[in-house]
């Protein structure tokens, strides 16, 4: 098919934005990095009127530490967070999960800001960003909003932004020296979306686990954060006896659909392999070796 006829605009602004979106109403469409929006022209799943450009706009630019958190703005690209020191430093799980997503040439364009605001719930960074504890900063005419990663996906490609939001940046809290990250995914072919993937981010209180957020993806409508494998894990040292433990609790916290992959049990296999492997790397040498 070929898209149907478009007009364009590029704003350098986010007040250019506002008055390009109070004009036009829903038939505006927001352009970033465009790679999940060129799929959908080209099958005529979305009809825009109007394409806003907002690959100019400084304001959603940039990468920095202010008030103890990571802020990274909504434009970066995927291949920008797989080499950017700041992001390796104080969100590792990010930088990890960067060369995962497709293939280079939609990592040199796609954006955080577009993976999060179209909400695949088979994709990397919607999942990492709950695993992260982070937090989704929405900009509108009013001013900034911030949302909780937690709740912001509230749905199969639905997220909590408001008609007049668009994201702005994402504060990840920095990593810690008690920090533990690691995404592990399974997939039929490199660069394919995932069967069945997982975020893990821990915080260890010595050689105990205080806290444990273990987010799966491509196993339901949204990110899905584990909060009995987690609870599972807490206090207890990081052991072979705990991961049983946690990947038991995993059938109660995953209610996984069929798909085109497979049924719903293979899910659960899968997601079980991923929460060891993901576990695994954390254990201690000697564990590791017996």
């Amino acid at each position: 098919m070929k898209w149907p006829a478009i007009g364009y605009l590029r704003a350098g602004s986010l007040e250019d934005v506002w008055r390009a979106r109070a004009e036009h109403g829903a038939a505006a469409q927001i352009l970033a990095g465009g790679q999940t929006l060129l799929a959908t022209l080209a099958f005529r799943l979305s009809e825009p009127k109007i394409l806003i450009d907002i690959t100019r706009i400084p304001a959603l630019r940039g990468i920095a530490v202010q008030a103890g958190v990571l802020r990274i703005g909504a434009l970066t690209r995927h291949a920008e967070l797989a080499r950017d020191p700041l992001v390796a430093r104080h969100a590792p799980l990010l930088a990890e999960a960067a060369p995962l997503i497709a293939h280079p040439a939609i990592r040199n364009r796609g954006t955080i800001g577009g993976s999060l605001a179209y909400a695949d719930p088979a994709a990397e960074l919607p999942a990492c960003v709950v695993a992260l504890g982070a937090t989704i900063v929405a900009a509108s005419p009013a001013g900034e909003r911030r949302i909780a990663a937690a709740a912001f996906f509230t749905g199969l490609l639905s997220t909590a932004l408001r008609d007049d939001e668009v994201i702005a940046a994402v504060e990840v809290p920095v990593a810690t020296p008690a920090t533990r990250s690691a995404i592990v995914e399974v997939a039929r072919r490199s660069g394919d979306y995932a069967m069945a993937g997982l975020a893990a981010c821990l915080e260890m209180d010595g050689p105990r686990i205080a806290t444990a957020r273990l987010v799966f993806l491509g196993v339901g409508a949204v990110p899905a954060l584990a909060a009995g494998a987690g609870a599972a894990l807490a206090g207890r040292a990081l052991d072979g006896a705990a991961i049983a433990a946690a990947q038991a609790a995993l059938d109660a916290d995953l209610d996984p659909p069929a798909d085109l992959h497979g049924p719903p049990e293979m899910k659960r296999h899968l997601a079980r392999v991923l929460l060891g492997r993901a576990l695994g790397r954390f254990l201690p040498e000697a564990e590791k070796a017996a």
